[in-house]
């Protein structure tokens, strides 16, 4: 196998912020142990694994170096970024990429790459005692949605000062959680951290599918459809968000930080 494979940053238009992501354009699909050992190998938040169909449609896969994922947006953002840069399809062109969330359209617009996601509401929850144990500030809120649970908190600092114990978020049966407040700069609505420890992800960078929560979440309490976020993770990174009807769009950028070769034996 002798196969080119690239490593990106999206949700920034800055090398060494946003979520790194690597992507491997295929040439054949491969099996699940085999992607699952090659983004062990790569060792990224996720590697993503692209092969054709036909008319700018594509299979996508996510793998975080412990498990696949059902949808990931920086790891689609970054997917349609190599095949617009490498020339695969033409900028004008809107990508069709069939993954286990369903099609997801992505396609150029001003601010950047937008990504059509479905929404994924929130509703009441219960709160378990991991959680408040593992957070320990005062919840202003908590809902819970497929993805895990929001918590909102009193301030940007509170978000930004966090250090959760991740032993005890490991415990929680969920993906993830999210910890969220209104943001304090008038650039942002709202800002976020995302911790994933039971999928072997502490802290998530910037995180595409959190924003199918966030967006629903906020823009029912802002009464706006269209917001900005901000990601405070160590990394940092900027989500447009905009609601339509049950579908999020996110919108972001991404760079390639650098390109290589798989030199494998045929499997």
């Amino acid at each position: 196998m002798n196969q080119n494979i690239f490593q990106i940053n999206a949700f920034t238009t800055t090398p060494f912020s946003g979520n790194p992501a690597a992507v491997c354009i295929l040439d054949t699909p491969k099996d699940t142990s085999w992607m699952q050992r090659m983004a062990q190998e790569m060792n990224q938040p996720v590697t993503a694994f692209v092969s054709p169909r036909k008319n700018n449609k594509y299979e996508l896969y996510w793998f975080t170096p412990t498990t696949e994922l059902n949808l990931c947006g920086h790891g689609t953002l970054g997917s349609a970024h190599i095949l617009w840069e490498q020339k695969h399809v033409n900028p004008d062109e809107c990508i069709q990429f069939h993954t286990k969330s369903g099609l997801l359209p992505v396609k150029q617009v001003n601010e950047g790459i937008q990504l059509d996601f479905p929404a994924n509401p929130v509703q009441k929850t219960e709160v378990p005692a991991e959680l408040e144990q593992a957070i320990q500030v005062p919840f202003r809120n908590v809902v819970k949605n497929m993805l895990g649970y929001i918590v909102e908190v009193e301030t940007e600092e509170v978000v930004k000062k966090l250090e959760p114990n991740l032993d005890l978020l490991s415990l929680i049966p969920v993906t993830g959680i999210i910890v969220t407040s209104l943001s304090s700069s008038p650039d942002f609505d709202f800002i976020s951290r995302y911790f994933a420890p039971r999928i072997g992800i502490n802290e998530d960078p910037v995180t595409g599918s959190a924003h199918c929560g966030l967006g629903p979440y906020w823009s029912e309490k802002l009464q706006k459809k269209r917001l900005i976020g901000y990601q405070a993770s160590y990394r940092g990174g900027k989500v447009n968000v905009e609601l339509v009807e049950n579908r999020v769009l996110l919108t972001g950028q991404a760079l390639t930080i650098f390109q290589g070769k798989l030199i494998l034996p045929s499997c």
